[in-house]
């Protein structure tokens, strides 16, 4: 793939219908604080392409977990990464896009949720199972132009409404709900500090430091170790085209406050009593859901002030961020089911048998997603993109911790690796109970939780078990064996494979070098079996991109495809080096700006 769809895929993949949804929700809630998020991604989408993506390229690994096994050793961390990606894909992306474009389409056509739900999953199924990763990420272009124009359509319409970003910071601080507001308190009123990203580190709704540092190395493991960000740059056709891919999906992120947050904000000022309702009953009246009804201010704004064909426009821009969000997840997490855990248990798995395994594979994860709903709906006072970033930060970020120390620090092996992201993953899941069993009580009511939950901000529980996590991977890394020179070939930052020397390469950027992440489905000398099947069946392979015969050889990149991939033109690699700094140097304004 050449740079643009994947930076295209790259985004569609990432802005869903839990960012229409969940960031314009807590826009609406509570102000612009979160979008820091969205602008952290951009030095994070650098470490990728210069950092993190050449080894992974020198490494020949298909999977994340792969990586780490080849970087580490031993078979436990590469299976208990698959498991725990399995389990994220889940509770924070799966389950969050179903509900959050089963929402959308209730509040639209007034269909019951369940039913949304399924009309969704049918149609996002079917084309992934029938097109593969290459149909995901065209369509992702697709969507995600379909995305940019609905969505400034409708944030140019909104502030016509409201007259004007100006008017909007007067309108907003003034758009307290008219029943069920209790005047000795704040409920239902909006926060003085709304139009500020950088809040107070003690009594903020999101203190600043914890803030930072979460949406910035917090987040390190979803832009720079998750398979389905990186699956889109490993599809590049060469490390450029990773590179630009990145940096074109870093750029698209400054765009959320403009096409989400104010939207959110807008629909707040419009819709005073249902999207900023507090009372529990008027709560349940217009979203049947009596923690607050924040999340519905994208589809309400969308339905109420667009005319008929504008609106078909933005339920297309919605359906888009929906479908490509979960199209991109399905043809991950199949991936990661079928390399790193099928395999184990059928070594001898021909490439039919783990095309057929990984798009059934599909349906279970639709399955555990439809179960874990509910408590998508409960969690953080109803707020969508705060429970996501939660989740993030107590099971997430051990992963990234552990990934920055397999690619930087030579002397980490498995025994820290391991025990480290466990150590990790045990606090992080330990807070994650207690957010459970002691969920936020109702604005206005007693506090009751214990105080290690609500005196300690989720961002700084992160922060916490970020330094948790190093200090387990360090110290138990100390304490055992240093790994060879052998083991760590090709496999870390400083001992990656450099590009070649040879003058006759080609060194352009676009060169027509064979992609190394391309499994070869025939070869001369592997042996092969034809298979014997009746017409429907053929029909059937053909239409789903199964082979007709059984590779029993798998393919081992060679270190001159891994080179091909790896070898850039200095003329191309300095713009790439110039446009990252600009990068940055756009979120250093923004953040400076809106603080």
């Amino acid at each position: 793939m050449t740079w643009f769809p994947v930076g295209a895929s790259m985004f569609s993949s990432n802005i869903g219908s839990e960012h229409f949804i969940g960031l314009a929700g807590v826009g609406a809630a509570s102000g612009t604080a979160m979008i820091l998020y969205e602008w952290s991604s951009m030095p994070l989408m650098f470490l990728l392409g210069w950092i993190f993506l050449p080894v992974y390229i020198s490494s020949g690994a298909y999977t994340l977990p792969e990586y780490i096994e080849k970087r580490c050793g031993g078979r436990r961390l590469r299976l208990y990464l698959s498991c725990l990606s399995l389990f994220m894909y889940v509770v924070t992306k799966l389950s969050v896009s179903i509900y959050a474009g089963a929402l959308f389409i209730k509040l639209a056509l007034g269909w019951d949720m369940y039913i949304s739900i399924a009309g969704l999953l049918l149609v996002t199924s079917v084309y992934t199972i029938l097109g593969g990763l290459t149909a995901v990420i065209y369509t992702d272009t697709f969507q995600t132009v379909v995305m940019v124009i609905g969505a400034v359509v409708l944030t140019v319409i909104g502030f016509h409404e409201v007259g004007g970003l100006e008017r909007l910071e007067v309108m907003y601080m003034n758009s307290t709900p008219s029943v069920g507001i209790n005047e000795s308190t704040t409920c239902g009123k909006p926060r003085e500090d709304a139009f500020h990203i950088f809040r107070d580190a003690v009594t903020g709704d999101q203190p600043w430091p914890g803030l930072l540092i979460q949406s910035s190395l917090g987040c390190l493991w979803y832009w720079c170790c998750d398979q389905v960000i990186v699956q889109r740059t490993l599809a590049a056709k060469s490390l450029s085209h990773g590179k630009a891919g990145a940096l074109m999906a870093g750029y698209l992120k400054f765009l959320p406050l403009f096409l989400m947050v104010y939207p959110g904000m807008i629909s707040r000022v419009l819709f005073t009593d249902s999207v900023g309702c507090v009372n529990k009953k008027e709560c349940e009246r217009y979203c049947e859901n009596p923690l607050g009804c924040t999340d519905i201010a994208y589809p309400k704004l969308v339905l109420e002030i667009l005319p008929t064909g504008l609106r078909g426009l933005l339920m297309a821009v919605m359906l888009s961020a929906i479908m490509s969000s979960l199209t991109s997840i399905f043809n991950s997490s199949s991936t990661l089911f079928t390399m790193d855990l099928w395999r184990r248990m059928r070594p001898r798995a021909n490439q039919r048998e783990l095309l057929i395994v990984g798009r059934c594979f599909i349906l279970v994860m639709c399955a555990a997603s439809i179960l874990w709903i509910p408590l998508v709906r409960s969690s953080q006072r109803g707020q969508l993109f705060n429970y996501i970033n939660a989740m993030q930060g107590y099971l997430g970020t051990p992963t990234g911790i552990l990934f920055l120390f397999a690619v930087l620090w030579k002397r980490t092996n498995e025994n820290g690796a391991f025990w480290g992201i466990i150590i990790g993953n045990v606090c992080g899941m330990i807070r994650l109970a207690l957010d459970i069993v002691y969920p936020a009580p109702p604005c206005g009511q007693p506090e009751t939780r214990p105080e290690v939950v609500y005196l300690v901000h989720y961002t700084y529980f992160s922060c916490l078990n970020m330094v948790i996590t190093a200090a387990a991977i360090i110290i138990f890394s100390l304490l055992s064996k240093k790994p060879s020179e052998q083991q760590l070939k090709n496999v870390t930052f400083w001992t990656k494979l450099k590009m070649s020397e040879d003058p006759s390469k080609k060194t352009d950027g676009d060169n027509e070098y064979a992609n190394p992440m391309t499994v070869a489905t025939e070869d001369d000398e592997d042996p092969t079996e034809q298979i014997q099947e009746g017409r429907c069946h053929k029909l059937f392979d053909f239409v789903c991109g199964i082979p007709t015969t059984r590779n029993t050889k798998s393919h081992e990149f060679t270190e001159e495809e891994k080179r091909d991939f790896l070898r850039e033109d200095p003329k191309w690699q300095t713009i790439l080096n110039v446009n990252a700094l600009v990068g940055i140097a756009v979120m250093a304004f923004l953040m400076g700006f809106f603080h």
